[in-house]
């Protein structure tokens, strides 16, 4: 199984161009997309939903990981053998958390090149036939490398997307936040709640959500209207 996860969004003909391509390089292997509105362009917000995202798909797979922004330029091409996962992508920092919650891996510079290679769409020239070859098992010209270190945070204190419902996905995992205590978010103090129906219509709250993260939320709204939030604004957690 292939999974996708790339910040092209859900309109344009991005997605489908590397669809086709996966279709034609690893025929009859399923292609799922995971995610396609991840951060745009923000590799680091994008990691920490990356990170979330892999543990709940038990392995095998390859992900197909495109949050690119410097494509074309002198980035490296990598490739991570991960407790029994392939992570494809970028070395933008954009595989490393997910790496370091999987317990560390084997991380390879992808030096195969394809005849043809644009200058701006290596999620479909490069990236999508590399995680293809590694789906079915056919050569890939690789050379190990050492662990990437971009800093990208595990865990930010703040908001790294908002999904189509208005909800503010935060950085923060729930083991790290107690539940008796108060999230700061746009200088509202927020409780937790365990469901949005433990909240009356209109109440802002935090909880838990299906990834383990920290997500504010409005009871039937749209919490980053409600609360002007947006990607990259900070959170902080008070004691109860």
């Amino acid at each position: 199984m292939i999974l996708l996860f790339t910040d092209f969004g859900p309109g344009g003909p991005y997605t489908g161009q590397v669809e086709a391509v996966l279709a034609r390089e690893a025929p009859g292997v399923a292609a799922v997309r995971i995610m396609e509105d991840a951060p745009a362009m923000r590799a680091g917000a994008a990691a920490v939903l990356l990170a979330a995202l892999v543990e709940t798909v038990p392995p095998p797979a390859v992900w197909l990981c495109v949050v690119d922004p410097g494509v074309g330029t002198a980035r490296r091409a990598l490739a991570v053998r991960t407790a029994g996962r392939w992570l494809v992508g970028p070395d933008n920092g954009l595989m490393e958390p997910a790496v370091r919650r999987l317990g560390g891996g084997r991380w390879h510079e992808i030096r195969w090149r394809p005849s043809r290679l644009s200058d701006t769409f290596h999620g479909r020239d490069l990236f999508a036939p590399a995680a293809a070859r590694l789906a079915r098992g056919a050569p890939l010209d690789m050379a190990p490398v050492p662990a990437p270190d971009h800093g990208v945070a595990d865990e930010p204190a703040e908001v790294i997307y908002v999904d189509p419902y208005g909800n503010c996905v935060t950085g923060l995992r729930a083991g790290a936040v107690a539940g008796g205590a108060v999230l700061v978010a746009a200088g509202r103090r927020l409780r937790r709640a365990r469901t949005f129906g433990e909240v009356p219509p209109g109440a802002a709250f935090w909880y838990v959500d299906s990834m383990g993260l920290v997500e504010i939320a409005v009871h039937g709204g749209s919490a980053a209207a409600r609360l002007g939030l947006r990607v990259g604004d900070p959170v902080a957690v008070e004691r109860a």
